[in-house]
């Protein structure tokens, strides 16, 4: 495996040189170590992306992102989306996905697609399939208030087969890997957090083992539908939607124990999602959380978390207020000091689907700041 970060590149400024270098992940090579993050875009009506879905990704493609992680995509259940718009992952959709996966070869790029079900954040009565309930371990809101009631262990064990359905249909569409939404509260971070998950069967309780057996099994089904080569990343968080300060491990040794099941069952590479990338998890340490994970598991991370940006991002989604870029060296000396392995790009790129090729060229003064009008279009 060579992931030399100082092998120099004469087609790259200096300054970023780090960014630029070749990772390789199993049988994968990466040209670069920068991620296109997922973002939920909801541009697919019905849950289907169109020729626009297709191109959006092949323009990030064509403009040197390593790896793409699309957007969420839902999983074959029917509370799993809580929009309309949210691209699936099964039926009539695969087709519009196996030419986003066609595009992005053509460019020469890698895609994952992320996998996802949102669990509890669904409203009861929410579109689309307004007639089905959410689900989560207990039939807790993210307060931990009642809503309905626990997810029986038959609908555990559908969901299940359904996350390692999509993850085979993502190999024969000729994706190079997929992810498993696993953080911000959605359905398998829901089975994480002791908030959500009061279950007393072996699916919850006081021991990580428990709670994180769905996950567990999910990639255990994962790995057995599309065999040993086949990478499978898993993005975790300690915050939540809305639950900024949510912690799921206080301090590295309960992370530790959070991360041995998962590790164990065969995650490729941990996606690990902080709200701004330069902040310590713990306060033994300056690593972040990116960086912690890769020193309890020995696997490659990528962070994630403001990269580009000079604010949290949820402070920059006011309308017209903007957000400029900042400086890549904190980024590039946590890289070069082998913190975390990649780097995830998320509003920047939504901003500026030439991010990348400016960054490479050291053209940093010609980087577009992101604005909230970016989320708006499909470009």
């Amino acid at each position: 495996m060579n992931n030399d970060l100082t092998k120099a590149n004469p087609n790259v400024h200096p300054s970023v040189q780090p960014l630029f270098t070749p990772f390789t992940l199993g049988k994968l090579r990466l040209p670069n170590r920068i991620v296109m993050s997922p973002m939920t875009r909801a541009f697919s009506p019905n849950g289907i992306p169109g020729t626009n879905v297709a191109q959006y990704y092949r323009g990030r493609a064509e403009n040197g992102v390593g790896l793409i992680i699309t957007e969420g995509t839902v999983i074959n259940h029917p509370a799993a989306a809580d929009n309309p718009n949210v691209p699936h992952f099964y039926g009539p959709a695969l087709e519009g996905w196996s030419s986003v996966s066609e595009q992005v070869h053509a460019a020469g790029g890698l895609i994952f697609p992320q996998l996802w079900h949102v669990g509890m954040t669904r409203q009861i009565g929410q579109e689309p399939n307004p007639d089905s309930r959410p689900v989560g371990p207990s039939g807790l809101d993210l307060s931990g208030n009642p809503a309905t009631e626990a997810m029986s262990e038959s609908e555990i064990h559908s969901i299940i087969e359904a996350y390692a359905h999509a993850a085979a249909d993502a190999q024969r569409l000729g994706f190079d890997g997929v992810e498993i939404h696993g953080a911000h509260g959605y359905l398998i971070d829901q089975f994480f957090w002791k908030q959500t998950n009061r279950r007393s069967d072996r699916y919850g309780g006081e021991d990580w083992i428990s709670r994180t057996r769905f996950a567990v099994e999910i990639i255990t089904a994962i790995r057995k539908a599309v065999g040993p080569d086949f990478p499978i990343s898993l993005r975790i968080s300690q915050w939540k939607t809305s639950f900024y300060g949510a912690k799921l491990a206080e301090t590295p040794e309960q992370l530790a124990a959070f991360l041995e099941p998962l590790t164990a069952a065969g995650v490729d590479i941990y996606h690990c999602s902080t709200r701004r990338f330069w902040e310590p998890e713990f306060e033994s340490s300056d690593l972040n959380l990116a960086g912690w994970v890769r020193a309890l598991t020995g696997k490659p991370t990528i962070t994630v978390g403001s990269v580009g940006l000079s604010e949290e991002f949820m402070s920059s989604l006011a309308p017209g207020k903007v957000t400029q870029t900042v400086g890549l060296e904190r980024l590039i000396d946590k890289l070069v000091s082998n913190e975390f392995d990649l780097v995830a790009v998320g509003r920047s790129l939504l901003a500026d689907p030439e991010w990348v090729m400016k960054v490479k060229g050291g053209r940093l003064d010609e980087l577009k700041p992101f604005t909230a009008d970016a989320l708006r279009t499909l470009i």
